[in-house]
């Protein structure tokens, strides 16, 4: 069971109630707000927290206030000698307080409400995990899918998502995970558009004008796609602008511009225009030398950390490659990365070089390979 905080200004009551309670609830008491603060340093360890309204230095409304802001899960109890409806209401407010009890309480009515408030932590935590392993698996799905429709464009989301790590470390982003989701998802509006259309772009045919618009209209069908799933919205605006430049020129044609656009917008921009050239042969230092010619295309801060000799740059930091290794199909495990496509033995391409093998993938190349067969040896990195 997690801790119960109790926070008053009189010690002597702190004693009393810790006395009473201890046996049914882990309890710690900090005397006075400040104490009870430092006490809530790690939030994690704590269900409830019980203070009172009238203490110096600040309210029983003013510190729940901030209990709430750096422990939002914490249940939080008042008690107080005098509530008043504007106290209530203010207290309700800035503090989310889940349930008044007067003073003088008894332990019963005390006990009564601190177990109604570990039940609501409870609620509220499990609430949480549900979302979280819903998105989770809804983000998980979504790779899949897209690993399948479109290999070559997922094996390009991959090196982005291995790049947005490095950066993210380079700017000292501490979490990555939103920008990681949007470098794998930044295609996914791809899945809107015919596939001999995409397979015209990619073969470097000319497109006709209604072809050119549903790849401008990319990134804002992804941010469109996306905002239909709860706590993925940053994602969504962050793909909504990940083909606009810096200066602001770019889609959407908004006011949106310099910092004002999404960091992982940003930072998007630069890695996959990087990566696309690394693709097309160019050497990283020469693609980063074409890069700095594009005047008012990226983030200066971004272009900063690659100016750093080449071997403390973002990304840079990766043990070196090992000879590629060539196995049969039947040596072929999940989480292999391919060197090399994979083909059926009539020549048609499942695979992209540079693809993770996910467990989904895995089925398509082994139904593949019961249909037609699987063109060995395959490379893997070693």
């Amino acid at each position: 069971m997690k801790k119960i905080l109790l926070v008053d200004d009189e010690q002597m009551l702190l004693d009393a109630l810790r006395l009473s309670l201890r046996k049914q609830f882990p309890i710690e008491t900090a005397c006075g707000p400040i104490a009870g603060l430092a006490a809530l340093k790690n939030w994690q360890d704590f269900s409830v927290v019980v203070s009172d309204m009238r203490m110096p230095e600040m309210t029983g409304v003013e510190f729940l206030a901030k209990v709430k802001e750096f422990a939002p899960d914490v249940v939080r109890i008042m008690l107080t000698a005098n509530i008043d409806q504007g106290t209530a209401i203010q207290a309700v407010n800035e503090g989310n307080v889940f349930r008044f009890l007067n003073k003088p309480c008894t332990v019963e009515e005390l006990t009564a409400a601190i177990n109604a408030g570990i039940r609501q932590y409870q609620l509220i935590t499990a609430e949480h995990d549900l979302l979280e392993n819903t998105l989770r698996g809804s983000v998980k799905i979504l790779t899949e899918i897209l690993a399948l429709a479109d290999s070559t464009a997922f094996g390009h989301a991959e090196k982005v998502r291995d790049e947005v790590r490095g950066l993210c470390a380079a700017l000292k982003i501490e979490n990555s995970w939103e920008l990681e989701v949007a470098a794998l998802l930044s295609h996914i509006g791809f899945m809107t558009i015919p596939a001999e259309t995409i397979l015209k772009f990619r073969s470097g045919k000319t497109l006709t004008a209604p072809e050119t618009e549903l790849f401008r209209q990319i990134p804002a069908m992804s941010g469109r796609l996306l905002s239909q799933i709860s706590r993925l919205e940053g994602v969504s605006k962050i793909l909504t602008y990940q083909g606009k430049h810096f200066d602001g020129t770019g889609e959407p044609a908004d006011s949106v511009r310099g910092t004002a656009l999404p960091q992982g917008a940003r930072m998007l921009k630069f890695l996959y225009d990087l990566v696309e050239l690394e693709t097309e042969g160019t050497s990283r230092s020469a693609a980063l030398a074409l890069m700095r010619t594009r005047a008012g295309w990226y983030d200066p801060a971004i272009l900063a950390a690659y100016d750093l000799p080449e071997g403390q740059r973002p990304g840079a930091q990766s043990a070196p490659s090992k000879p590629a290794l060539e196995i049969d199909f039947s040596q072929l495990r999940v989480g292999h990365v391919l060197c090399a496509d994979v083909l059926t033995k009539d020549g048609t391409l499942i695979v992209i070089s540079g693809n993770r093998i996910t467990p989904t993938l895995m089925e398509r190349l082994r139904n593949f390979n019961g249909l037609s067969g699987i063109s060995e040896p395959i490379l893997i990195e070693g």
